[in-house]
């Protein structure tokens, strides 16, 4: 089944946003920074599709840009709200621009839950010619040592859950490269460019425990499944957990 019809897990998330909100990374400025000097305007006006609590529209906030965000979950919608974004409740697909349009669409960790060919035309719609796409996810690998212990704890606890994918960075490729074809599908835009920011974070013991529940099949799991998972991850967990980033950004331009 494709990713974005996975709905029971994407409308998962808000379960617990306070903590979706604290934990998750955010995005690096050099990201950042290279979108904007690729779009044109020098306020450009911007959709965050599936800005969830408004982790990935705050660095464009920051950078002087109007955001406005698209937004399933109320309950994320809600923490988004907090920081002045205006936000609509909706799916992508279903979303109505009522004559809106702007210079740069983005989606931070939230375009594999949007059918690839029909959010890329509704992304065309609400572009202004020349406007820019553009769609990223953190890829987060620990250490080979501390990733194979994970998995092999995840394996044990939750043997029924999907195996941990032996590179998130590559499992995220894949994501961008179904990105990158629904945007050719769409027949409206330049070729997808691949974009890629390398960087590292380090976590303690309680902070990467508090990461875990936010992740994919995580958010569902009632607290007497997840609890046993937590405590074989933290005695594993000996001083800092290092983390090598890899952000993936697939591109294009909306063609005049």
């Amino acid at each position: 089944m494709p990713t974005h019809e996975h709905r029971q897990v994407a409308e998962s998330f808000g379960n617990d946003a306070t903590r979706y909100d604290r934990a998750r990374p955010g995005y690096p400025g050099a990201m950042v920074r290279a979108v904007l000097e690729a779009t044109p305007g020098e306020r450009p006006d911007v959709l965050d599709v599936g800005c969830g609590t408004g982790i990935s529209s705050r660095p464009f906030l920051r950078a002087g840009c109007r955001v406005h965000g698209v937004e399933p979950d109320p309950r994320m919608a809600a923490l988004a709200r907090r920081d002045g974004i205006e936000v609509d409740e909706s799916t992508f697909e279903a979303w109505e621009p009522h004559g809106r349009t702007v210079d740069l669409v983005v989606a931070g960790q939230a375009w594999h839950w949007v059918d690839p060919v029909a959010g890329a035309r509704r992304a065309a719609e609400v572009l202004r010619p020349g406007g820019r796409i553009a769609l990223f996810w953190n890829g987060m690998q620990p250490e080979p040592a501390v990733a194979e212990t994970f998995a092999r704890v995840n394996a044990e606890v939750l043997p029924e859950l999907p195996r941990l994918p032996a590179s998130a960075a590559e499992a995220y490729a894949a994501m961008g490269a179904t990105a990158a074809d629904g945007l050719r599908a769409a027949a409206a835009f330049t070729e997808p460019e691949e974009w890629r920011f390398e960087s590292a974070r380090r976590y303690t013991r309680d902070e990467w425990l508090d990461l875990v529940p936010t992740q994919g099949f995580y958010t569902r799991l009632p607290p007497d499944r997840l609890r046993p998972l937590l405590d074989r991850i933290g005695a594993a967990i000996d001083g800092v957990v290092t983390v090598h980033v890899t952000t993936l950004v697939v591109t294009a331009s909306r063609r005049a």
